[in-house]
Formats: C-alpha cells, structure tokens, sequence
C-alpha cells in the first residue's frame, strides 16, 4: 500500500509541474507571441490592382503592455490600404491613448472600425472554467462602463469611419468598397434592419463588418450581398489542444472557423450567390483577468485582396 501512496504521489506529482509548465507557457511566452498572418482572397473586380488589408481585432489593451504596444506601432511598417478594427480595444479605463498611441501611424491610413463588449464594459474575475464552456447567453454587463465614446471620437478625429448599425463607404487604391457595419452581437446591440438590403451593386467590392461572429449577422451580410465580412472576438479558442483545435468559439459559430479565412455559409462554394469570404481574427489580447493562450498565437492579418482571374 505503502508503495502504492508513493507511486500516486509521483504520478501526481508529475502532473502538477505538466500542468504549472503548461500554464507558465501559456501566460508567459504564447501569450506574447505575437504573429503576422498572411492571407490572400480573390475578390476584386479583374483590371483592379491588388489592396493591402490589415485587419485588427480584441486588442485588450492596458497601460501596462509595453510589449503589444510597440508590436502593434510597428505594423505601420506593413503600409497598408485599408485598416479593419474588429473591436475589444479596451481592458481598462485609462486604455484610450494606450489604444491610440499603438495605432500610431496607422490612424492615418484610411480605416472602419466597430466596437467589442470589452469596449463598453470593463473586464472582471471569473471562473476561469467558464472560458472553456460554450457560450451561454449572459452577457458581462454588470461592470463599470469603459470611456468608449473617447475611443470612438479619437478614431473619427483620425478620419476612421464608425460601422456602428450604418453603412458607409471608402474609395481606395482607385477600388470603391461598400461596408455595412454592427454593432456588438455578443451584447445584443446589432440592429440589422438597420443595414439589410442588397449592397451597392455599384460598388467595386462590398465588405460586412462585426465583432461577433454570430451567424444571424453572417446569414444577413451573405444574403445582402457582401463578399466579404470580417470579425474577432473569439480570440481563436483561446486555449487549444493539438490536433483538435478549438473548443470553444464564445459564440454560435462552429469551432472550424473560429479563426481565419472560410466560406459562409460553412462549405459554400466561391461562386454561390448568398455567400461570402469569412475572415475570424484570433485577436492579439486576452482579458487581464486569463493571461493565457495555448496553441494560438495572438495575431493580427494582412489580407491581400486580390483581382478574380478573367
């Protein structure tokens, strides 16, 4: 028996410092280890000349994280077309000049915005195993309110244009695109009768933008005619295993394309009317209350978008 005990002991030793060394990666190296992703998706008009998209999301930003900072400031260097910003700037009051001060440079570059949960509410202590449950229809809406409208006036001051339930539209690189935005759906906060319609068939490219993915405000988009929609919030899964991915997406969207470039609706093939180019940023921040990711890496995306072959 005595053996037995020592045995145990060990194994479960053994799984205390697995479990400790997984958590010190997952907070201490994964979770700034930050990636460019590069994607490229066929979707201008043939004759246009390829656009640089670089698409940002769930920042999670606090004073603090002089690392994501200056990570961030240096993707000016990628001299962009266009900026996307999915939402979730914010973690913490005082965040609207960290925010603006990372963008740096690329506030000057023409780009649309719409806002996350995390950019209305601050972030509070939670179960940590409620991160790994699907998502269950509460929202975080009890905490102190963020100074969102200091964020969204420092964006429009830039000459970024606000998505928030209204379309808009930008002539860029000589290739005119027409958006419609959302407010968060993660919240309840999208009014879609606000943007349904068919998209500006005069458009060169039509392109939705939400934070959350969910698929009532995907379904809509692809219906009305977007090409292409963008989105975050699902930070990835955030805690992955190999080879299975994903277990969660925070959301209604399947966990096969809780991150990256996909078809919507799910398999649909390119030339489908009613569909679209999915794009889920994995984001490059996590609440400060879970400091942690695991098998996925945060990231920001440079989508080159690309002429159809004639």
């Amino acid at each position: 028996m005595r053996q037995y005990l020592t045995g145990a002991a060990r194994v479960a030793g053994l799984v205390g410092l697995a479990g400790a060394a997984g958590i010190g990666y997952a907070a201490g190296i994964e979770a700034r280890w930050f990636a460019l992703r590069r994607v490229s998706v066929r979707v201008l008009p043939a004759g246009h000349r390829p656009l640089r998209v670089l698409h940002v999301s769930d920042l999670h930003l606090t004073p603090g994280q002089g690392r994501k900072q200056a990570w961030v400031r240096g993707l000016a260097r990628l001299e962009p077309d266009l900026v996307v910003n999915t939402g979730d700037n914010l973690a913490d009051p005082e965040s609207v000049p960290v925010v603006l001060d990372a963008l740096g440079d690329l506030l000057e570059v023409p780009g649309v915005f719409v806002l996350g949960s995390n950019d209305y509410f601050a972030p509070s202590l939670r179960n940590p195993v409620r991160y790994l449950l699907p998502d269950d229809g509460q929202r975080n809406t009890h905490t102190p309110r963020l100074p969102f409208g200091k964020l969204r006036a420092g964006f429009e001051e830039r000459g970024w244009v606000d998505l928030t339930n209204r379309r808009d539209s930008l002539t860029v690189g000589g290739t005119r695109i027409a958006f419609a935005g959302v407010d968060d759906p993660h919240l309840g906060y999208d009014d879609l009768e606000a943007v349904s319609g068919p998209a500006d068939p005069d458009a060169h490219l039509r392109m939705g933008v939400t934070h959350a993915p969910y698929q009532r405000v995907l379904d809509q988009f692809a219906a009305d005619g977007y090409e292409t929609v963008l989105a975050g919030h699902t930070h990835g899964g955030q805690l992955c295993l190999p080879v299975v991915g994903a277990l969660v997406t925070n959301c209604d969207l399947d966990t096969a394309r809780v991150k990256g470039l996909h078809r919507h609706p799910a398999g649909a093939a390119v030339d489908r009317p009613g569909s679209s180019w999915l794009h889920v940023s994995a984001g490059l921040g996590t609440s400060p209350y879970a400091p942690v990711r695991f098998c996925c890496r945060p990231e920001a995306t440079l989508l080159i978008l690309e002429p159809v072959r004639p």
